[in-house]
């Protein structure tokens, strides 16, 4: 009883004429289960799957040597009876620099628009759904799970239920600890981020240890500061050449960490159906300890949750969906 996937080449208007001149047509795999096309009058919750940094939704198509594809993992929960059918709509938020982290902004583009107010509405005119937020799930890891989660907070009534895998919560240790590895691969070019951007995008092995500290300050800096009169748009939260923080520019990351955020949104948290977390005990970017964190603050703020750790780093993680989607789609239900 397998489904089967279409890939639509998406095209999005609010992603036409982005800054960095990514493609605003996007390839975007869409999981239809079994009995999808065998009863024309049924209608189905839908998962928006958000791929963490790097990622992009035809990725989400490939299965590993011991790791199945997500349309496989699909298949397998609905067959074993663990889950209900439902569409899965594996979302492209990939940029030049990397990952978009799903929000709008000048430096990169309105991919939190690209989401919420055109991809969600044409895949309601397109498939039979259940055009409601109580028939959407929004779930994903590392920079998806930031996704989700920012989502949910800053559109509400799109989704109805979030999961989220070992998500970016907790900037102080997530992303601040790695800036003297950026500096570092910065030091190479004399703190200059157009030497550096050109011999990054001009190596064969663009995510290697001389580089992916800095690139990664830069993608986040691109989401997270965007500067209209920088000359690459944004500002990077610490002085390239010196290392010094800055700290006005720290601040608007900050107001981005879901620890700060959710302070002020607590209340579209509060109407979802379901809001599930996890991370693992042994994440190598901290994430445990903003979690827990964070939880702590669901917990002040009376915000119902489902919060679970497991015995695990960041990579290579993606069984746990096992426990998230039955989770997830059983309680819309």
């Amino acid at each position: 009883m397998r489904g089967t996937v279409e890939i639509i080449p998406f095209v999005s208007r609010i992603l036409r004429n982005n800054p960095l001149g990514d493609p605003s047509t996007r390839p975007t795999p869409i999981y239809l289960p079994f009995s999808y096309l065998r009863a024309p009058r049924r209608r189905y919750q839908v998962v928006y799957f958000l791929p963490g940094y790097t990622g992009t939704g035809l990725a989400c198509c490939n299965s590993g040597a011991w790791s199945p594809s997500l349309p496989e993992r699909f298949d397998r929960l609905i067959g074993e009876g663990r889950m209900p059918e439902a569409i899965c709509v594996m979302v492209d938020g990939f940029t030049a620099y990397g990952g978009s982290q799903y929000i709008n902004s000048s430096a990169t583009g309105r991919y939190m628009d690209y989401i919420a107010r055109e991809l969600v509405p044409w895949i309601d005119r397109h498939y039979r759904t259940n055009p409601h937020a109580m028939g959407r799930v929004v779930i994903g890891k590392s920079s998806g799970g930031f996704g989700a989660l920012t989502i949910a907070m800053r559109r509400p009534g799109v989704f109805g239920a979030v999961g989220a895998h070992s998500s970016d919560i907790y900037f102080e240790y997530c992303f601040k600890t790695d800036f003297p590895r950026a500096l570092r691969n910065l030091d190479r070019y004399r703190g200059s981020l157009p030497r550096f951007l050109q011999a990054w995008r001009s190596h064969p092995k663009r995510l290697g240890s001389d580089f992916s500290a800095a690139i990664l300050a830069i993608a986040m800096a691109s989401c997270y500061s965007p500067n209209r009169r920088a000359p690459l748009g944004f500002d990077l939260p610490f002085d390239p050449a010196t290392g010094e923080m800055r700290a006005a520019v720290w601040r608007r990351w900050q107001a981005w960490d879901p620890f700060i955020a959710v302070k002020r949104y607590a209340s579209p948290l509060r109407s979802l159906r379901s809001l599930y977390l996890d991370v693992g005990t042994r994440d190598e970017y901290h994430l445990q300890y903003g979690h827990r964190i964070f939880v702590r603050e669901l917990k002040r703020l009376r915000i119902p949750h489902h919060y679970e750790t497991f015995d695990d780093g960041h990579r290579d993680t993606s069984y746990r969906y096992d426990r998230s989607l039955p989770f997830l789609l059983r309680r819309l239900r």
